[in-house]
């Protein structure tokens, strides 16, 4: 797993706000999930010629 870019407390805050409880790997797996996308839309933003990520390239 890469560095963690979210903040566990947040996650496992909201989740309990939906009033569920947080399994001990979703918040690795949402990391995954998140730092996929943003290597998705850091490729789009590449090939379309910019150096700038935009809310779009998600």
């Amino acid at each position: 797993m890469a560095d963690s870019i979210i903040v566990q407390s947040k996650v496992r805050e909201a989740i309990k706000a939906l009033d569920l409880r947080t399994d001990s790997n979703v918040v690795d797996a949402l990391n995954d999930k998140v730092n996929a996308m943003l290597k998705d839309a850091a490729a789009r933003a590449k090939s379309n010629g910019r150096g700038t990520l935009r809310p779009y390239d998600l």
